[in-house]
């Protein structure tokens, strides 16, 4: 078996990462326990570009419960958790090709690695796999069935390649499940993203000026959390009918270029590019830290920043590197290179949360592989009644119980002629 990792011997501290991991994901178990019984995926070949982590790790070893034959490489230079791709080489025997830190050429040297395995069924977390397919390698089209993606950022390109007819296969939009952004998105991205900031600095969040740049799923959780921890957030937004919902919520809106000024923390979540730009850049004060939680790390104008800056920037600690303005000398500190800092510095979305996210992939796939010859080459979402199947399993997780509704009641919602 081919794989490259950083070091073997780091797999038994992944195993027991991966169990602490798994002890928190009682969704993902029950649906692994029915996959060994009815091996839904049985011989498909899958290609696997996520987050290589202790969560990641549950489910690619339900995939492979489940009969897929899977390959799994990093969707970010910088958020795999090396002990976990060596604990899934040794002790699940799942090619791994994924280093923590790993530059440009690394990076996709490991993506054509993965599409060596002539997938039948893509699984993405930024397009990238989908992406290279189409442009690089379009031969291997015809051997792939379906795909899925689990983020935001893939699926906005996803959506882009179908409007312009460039799509050749049907994927899932796993992202847009309600089980994944209502609580992956919020709840996992507004904690391990400040989780990251703070593991990487140790500053205090309280009284701070801690600007959100975007106030979607993900910007809602980053913003709410923040307030939690006495910080004064300020959000950003184009948007219109978002940033309005950011001023109901209490929160001050304003132009990044008016919040520049005065903010001490920045974070972008936006999936666009050069959010934070030159311009703001330039104006922001002394000691100012900013960060992205967005995919990719274009929403920080990075060589802006390096042109308006002297010398080389300083690793002050570790992901911080700090570099100095060259017009007023004030010093700017930027994150994890401007990656996904809740990966980059932290441990990534607990484990609690992810059991949903990577519940809608693994039966996101059992869907695909029963329906893909229906579907025509589009962006689907997961069918509703899946969706509420994982809520229900989670709560019963939880010990929560909910009311049903009666038969009287269901015909009353059912009708019209009841009026007042």
């Amino acid at each position: 078996m081919e794989f490259d990792v950083k070091d073997m011997k780091l797999a038994t501290q992944g195993r027991y990462k991966i169990e602490w991991a798994e002890s928190s994901m009682p969704v993902l178990d029950t649906i692994r326990k029915r996959f060994e019984k009815t091996k839904p995926l049985k011989g498909l070949r899958v290609s696997a570009c996520l987050h290589v982590t202790s969560e990641t790790a549950g489910l690619v070893r339900t995939l492979q419960a489940g009969g897929a034959d899977i390959v799994l490489v990093a969707s970010n230079p910088l958020s795999t958790q090396d002990d976990v791709a060596a604990s899934l080489v040794a002790n699940d025997e799942i090619p791994v090709y994924a280093i923590k830190g790993e530059d440009n050429a690394t990076y996709y040297k490991h993506l054509n690695a993965a599409l060596d395995h002539h997938p039948q069924m893509t699984m993405d977390d930024g397009c990238d796999l989908v992406s290279m397919i189409h442009k690089e390698r379009a031969k291997q089209i015809p051997e792939v069935l379906c795909g899925t993606e689990e983020t935001t950022t893939g699926v906005i390109r996803l959506r882009a390649m179908s409007a312009d007819g460039a799509l050749k296969f049907p994927v899932l939009a796993v992202n847009d499940s309600m089980t994944k952004h209502y609580f992956d998105n919020r709840y996992g991205t507004g904690q391990s993203t400040l989780d990251g900031i703070v593991r990487a600095t140790n500053v205090l969040l309280a009284g701070k000026n801690l600007v959100t740049a975007g106030y979607g799923w993900c910007g809602r959780g980053v913003a709410s959390r923040a307030r939690g921890m006495g910080a004064q957030v300020i959000v950003t937004e184009v948007d219109p009918l978002k940033a309005l919902e950011a001023v109901m919520d209490g929160f001050q809106v304003m132009p990044m270029a008016q919040a520049a000024k005065i903010g001490n923390i920045f974070v972008t979540v936006t999936g666009d590019k050069n959010v934070i730009d030159e311009m703001h850049l330039a104006v922001m004060k002394d000691g100012s830290i900013i960060c992205n939680s967005g995919h990719f790390n274009s929403e920080i104008n990075i060589p802006a920043l390096k042109k308006l800056s002297k010398g080389q920037p300083r690793e002050i600690r570790p992901y911080v590197e700090q570099y100095t303005l060259k017009k007023n000398g004030n010093k700017i500190n930027l994150l994890g290179d401007g990656r996904l800092i809740n990966l980059a510095a932290a441990e990534g979305h607990p484990s609690s949360v992810m059991d949903m996210s990577f519940a809608n992939q693994a039966l996101g796939a059992e869907y695909m592989m029963k329906n893909y010859k229906t579907l025509t080459p589009n962006v689907y979402t997961i069918p509703e009644a899946i969706d509420r199947e994982i809520a229900r399993l989670k709560l019963l997780s939880m010990g929560i119980k909910i009311d049903k509704l009666t038969a009287e009641q269901k015909k009353y919602l059912a009708s019209w002629e009841e009026g007042t």
